[in-house]
């Protein structure tokens, strides 16, 4: 099957459009700050219109000219503040209102789907995520060695 890359600006305008309309999306993910619940250019994400936002959802929003797919680490009033799960240092902030869809299921390669939970312990050990991320990678990068060198053994 043949694959279309659309940059972001066009293809997320589309669907905000379609979420806002109240319809389901389900779109492959790209980069890595969101790692190591969802990995890009792997995972696809199934969005919906949010009809509730709690800390520790993972949207979608319109911050700043360019769209995010982040996990909300606070709420305050109308303002929500962002951050990757990847990412070591820094957050977007905006108002709900940015907010144009929710991510309801990630769905893996082999077509495992399952609930992006709230992520509790990960959001609450921000300093320990420099060490977590440096080991999730070296796992990561070991098991690809294995999985290539079957490959190329068959």
């Amino acid at each position: 099957m043949d694959r279309i890359v659309l940059p972001n600006d066009v293809l997320l305008n589309e669907v905000a459009q379609l979420l806002g309309e109240g319809r389901e999306v389900v779109m492959m993910t790209k980069g890595r700050s969101m790692l190591p619940f969802i990995r890009g250019e792997e995972d696809h994400v199934k969005l919906c219109k949010p009809d509730s936002l709690r800390v520790g959802d993972i949207v979608l929003a319109y911050f700043e000219n360019r769209y995010v797919l982040h996990r909300i680490v606070d709420i305050n009033g109308n303002e929500i503040t962002l951050m990757g799960d990847g990412i070591l240092k820094g957050t977007e902030q905006g108002d709900r209102s940015d907010v144009v869809g929710k991510v309801v299921e990630i769905i893996t390669p082999d077509n495992r789907k399952h609930n992006p939970g709230k992520a509790w312990l990960w959001r609450h050990t921000l300093f320990l995520r420099k060490y977590q991320l440096k080991v999730y990678r070296k796992w990561n990068k070991l098991k690809n060695k294995q999985l290539n060198t079957i490959k190329n053994e068959n």
